[in-house]
């Protein structure tokens, strides 16, 4: 039982680019927020999707690679812990902020170049 003392699992799309910054020391940190959906029928047999954004950090190589090859709408695996931590914002009121500080990382699309890329394969293929 003590494996699972402080474990999270989740599979979702980025919501936006890593937001990457390169500390003293040589340390890399990235963040990123992460969407799961699911689905569901209610009362009245309507089908409905429930999406729950996720704050997502990630350290030293996994920064790296993240900072290298992944982008916003990508799927990806994440495995860390759930962490929370508070500060003190401009105006003096106290903040909360849970997050996940992910220690492994699986992607699970392949980074498109860029969007003219996509748009051009696209009007590429079209037969016409």
């Amino acid at each position: 039982m003590s494996a699972l003392k402080n474990r999270v699992q989740l599979i979702g799309h980025l919501g936006k680019d890593p937001q990457v910054k390169h500390l003293q020391g040589e340390k890399v940190v990235a963040q990123f927020s992460l969407a799961t959906s699911e689905s569901y029928k209610n009362k009245q047999g309507e089908k409905v999707k429930d999406t729950q954004w996720h704050q997502v950090v990630v350290w030293g190589k996994l920064a790296e690679i993240s900072e290298k090859f992944l982008q916003k709408g990508m799927k990806v695996a994440i495995e860390g812990k759930l962490t929370y931590r508070s500060y003190e914002d401009k105006q003096g009121n106290q903040r909360y902020v849970t997050e996940i500080v992910a220690q492994d990382l699986l992607m699970l699309d392949k980074k498109e170049k860029t969007t003219e890329k996509k748009t051009a394969l696209v009007e590429d293929d079209l037969p016409f």
